[in-house]
Parts: structure tokens; C-alpha cells; sequence
């Protein structure tokens, strides 16, 4: 029993060292991709200083090769109908990723006629971004649809790592760089892998602080064996050679090209920056302003509004003093002239009279409408008093008026 336990523990540890080897693996693929991609970054902006960068400059190539593998690193594979898995290259996840980039080149690789397979389209690809200046944008819009980029790699890829976000900033200083391809060289055949060349990027550079050479620190470090040595018991100062002279020359040169590729790295970022800065600002300020704008019609709106109710408040005002005023007037002349009110009662008794019993017939129409008015009234009267025409009551009453 003891020793099947001991088996299982041992096994168990076995495993747990076997997850912790190939993880240690990965993180160290993944970091040693991320620093070399930064070395072959920063030796492009020192090339281009002297040189044009082209299909044939080792520095292009090598970086290429790097971007490729990045992208290439731990990519899942197609499954097919029948269960199978067909193998993908990057430019299967580029061309998916990225269509959301406005005026993109997708559709126009896609279409190329001397591009076949999909690893040379994806390397014209990286030519195409590089001479747009776009490549940083790409591969920021690309890991920003963590969906689709979870689809096509699996877990420890370095495009789902932290590494990610340090692939974007570093692609941004080749902005700086007026790159020029053929899209139609031999570095777009996709039947070869791309292999990186790590030798440019395992030279030992001495420290500029150190003011010794080589042999001297062999020498200092093979007398500095036992305990009881001291600093001052190392012997007399050093003098310096011609040739320790020129290496120091030549180290302070390679710090100053150092800095200088920084220098023109950040000023690169600092320009990108400030031009985000100044379209928010720009945008900001157009924000503002239509807000005051629609502040402002919003106020002379309300204004008139405010306008309108005030002038139907005092129409309404003056309607009803007028309705007060006319209904004063009309009382005031019934008491006044009551002769009128007495010619009105005629008028109403003589319409009662003739509409009485009697059928409207045009002629009687005619004479009502004569009779409400006052003129006709008064020529009534006026043959009343000449005795052409007889008192209303006893020609209503008499049958000669009744119409036939």
C-alpha cells in the first residue's frame, strides 16, 4: 500500500513539473518573441535613417519574419466537416479582425491575382500596412475583438497575453518609416516558413560605464579570488590605450544611436498623441457649441412663446370688455329710445301674424325679409298713412291677402 501511494504522489508530482515546465516554456517563447520584435523595431528606425527599407533589407526580412511568427504563435487550426483539422495561417484571423478598419486593404490582397495561398497574402499584407502606416492600427483593432481573436488562437498565445498591448505600441514608431515593396518578389512566396536570424540581436555590448577592457576584468576578477584582497591593494592606475579610446568612442556612439532611435520613437508618439488631442479638443469645441446653439433657439423659442400668451391674454382682455361694452350700449338704447323697442314689437308681432297659419310661399319670404328691415317699415307706414294700405290686423284678417 505504501508503495502504490509513493507511486501516485510521484506521479502526481510528475505531472504538476511537467505543467510548470511547458508553461515556464511558453512564457519564455512568448518574452523572447516580444524582445527580439523590439530589437528588429528599433534596428528598422536606425536603418532608416542611412538607408531605404525594401524587400531586400535584412532588418525587414528578419522583422517580417517575427511578425509572422507572433501572429502565427499558437493559432488553432480548422476542423473540417469529417473532424479533421486543416492548418491556418494568420491572415485567415487578419482578414476577419480587421474589416472593421476604415478604408482598409483587405478586399484589395484578397483580390490580388498573383496571391494565392494564404500565407503569401498575409505577408503582402504586412507590406501593404507598412506602407499605409497603418500596421499599429491594425493589430490594435484586431486585439480589441477579443471574440474573434479567442475563436482563432489558443490559451498562452501572445496575441491573448499581456505581451499584446506592448506588440501595438512598439509597431507605432514605424510610422516613422516610408517603406517601399514589390508585391510581386519572392518574399511573398507562401510554400517556404518564415525563420528568424537571432544572431544581430546576441552581440554583447560592454557597458558604458565600464572603463576597463576585457582583460582587465579577467585579470581584476582572477586576483580578486582570495578574501583578504582589497581595493587598494589592485596595483597602479590603468592607463588607457589608443584602443581602449576607440572602443569607448565607439560605445558612447552606439548609445547615442541608442537614444537618438528613442528620441525619434517618442517624438513619433508624441506627434500621434497631440493630433488625438487636438481632434478631441476640435471635437469638444463643436460639442459646445451646438449646445449653446440649441440653448439658445431654445430660449428664443420660449420667448416667443411666452410672447404669444401675452398678446392672446390681452385679445382675450379686450374681447370681453367688448362684449361688456356692447351689452352696456344695447341697454342703454332700450332705455333710452323706447319708440325703437316699440317698432321692434310691431315688426316681431307682424312676423307672428303672417307666419301664423300660413304656408311660405316665395312672395311671403319676400315680404318678411322686407319687413325686418327698418326702411321697409317705414315705407309701410308711410302707406299706412296714406290710406293705401289698411291697419296689419284686419288685412291679415281679411281673405283677399290669402295666397291662392
Amino acid at each position: 500500500m505504501a508503495s502504490r501511494s509513493l507511486g501516485g504522489l510521484s506521479g502526481s508530482r510528475g505531472g504538476g513539473c511537467k505543467k510548470s515546465l511547458s508553461a515556464r516554456n511558453a512564457a519564455v517563447e512568448r518574452r523572447n518573441l516580444i524582445t527580439v520584435c523590439r530589437f528588429s523595431v528599433k534596428t528598422l528606425i536606425d536603418r532608416s535613417c542611412f538607408e531605404t527599407i525594401d524587400d531586400s533589407s535584412p532588418g525587414f526580412n528578419n522583422f517580417a519574419a517575427i511578425l509572422e511568427q507572433i501572429l502565427s504563435h499558437r493559432l488553432k487550426g480548422q476542423v473540417t466537416w469529417f473532424g479533421y483539422e486543416s492548418p491556418r495561417t494568420f491572415w485567415d484571423y487578419i482578414r476577419v479582425a480587421c474589416r472593421k478598419v476604415s478604408q482598409n486593404c483587405i478586399c484589395s490582397i484578397e483580390n490580388m491575382e498573383n496571391i494565392s495561398s494564404s500565407r503569401a497574402k498575409g505577408r503582402a499584407w504586412i507590406r501593404v500596412a507598412l506602407m499605409e502606416k497603418h500596421l499599429s492600427e491594425y493589430i490594435s483593432t484586431a486585439l480589441r475583438d477579443f471574440k474573434t481573436t479567442r475563436r482563432f488562437y489558443e490559451d498562452g498565445a501572445i496575441v491573448l497575453g499581456e505581451e499584446a498591448n506592448m506588440l501595438a505600441g512598439m509597431l507605432l514608431g514605424l510610422n516613422a518609416i516610408d517603406f517601399s515593396f514589390c508585391l510581386k518578389g519572392e518574399g511573398l512566396d507562401g510554400n517556404f516558413p518564415a525563420v528568424i536570424d537571432y544572431t544581430p540581436y546576441l552581440k554583447f555590448t560592454q557597458s558604458s560605464d565600464s572603463i576597463s577592457s576585457d582583460e582587465e576584468e579577467l585579470r581584476t576578477l582572477g586576483s580578486s579570488s582570495s578574501e583578504s584582497s582589497t581595493p587598494e591593494s589592485v596595483g597602479p592606475p590603468f592607463i588607457m590605450d589608443e584602443n581602449s579610446w576607440f572602443n569607448k568612442c565607439k560605445r558612447v556612439k552606439q548609445k547615442y544611436q541608442l537614444t537618438l532611435e528613442q528620441k525619434g520613437y517618442l517624438e513619433e508618439l508624441l506627434r500621434l498623441r497631440e493630433n488625438q488631442l487636438s481632434e478631441s479638443v476640435s471635437q469638444n469645441k463643436i460639442l459646445l457649441q451646438r449646445i449653446e446653439d440649441s440653448d439658445l433657439a431654445h430660449k428664443l423659442e420660449k420667448e416667443q412663446l411666452e410672447y404669444i400668451i401675452v398678446e392672446l391674454q390681452d385679445q382675450l382682455k379686450s374681447y370681453q370688455s367688448l362684449d361688456q361694452l356692447s351689452a352696456e350700449v344695447s341697454l342703454s338704447q332700450t332705455s333710452l329710445d323706447p319708440s325703437q323697442s316699440q317698432e321692434g314689437d310691431v315688426k316681431q308681432d307682424t312676423l307672428n301674424l303672417i307666419s301664423e297659419g300660413k304656408e311660405d310661399t316665395p312672395s311671403l319670404l319676400g315680404l318678411c325679409g322686407s319687413l325686418t328691415s327698418v326702411a321697409s317699415y317705414k315705407s309701410l307706414t308711410s302707406l299706412k298713412s296714406n290710406d293705401y294700405l289698411a291697419s296689419p290686423i284686419t288685412d291679415m284678417a281679411s281673405p283677399g291677402l290669402t295666397p291662392s
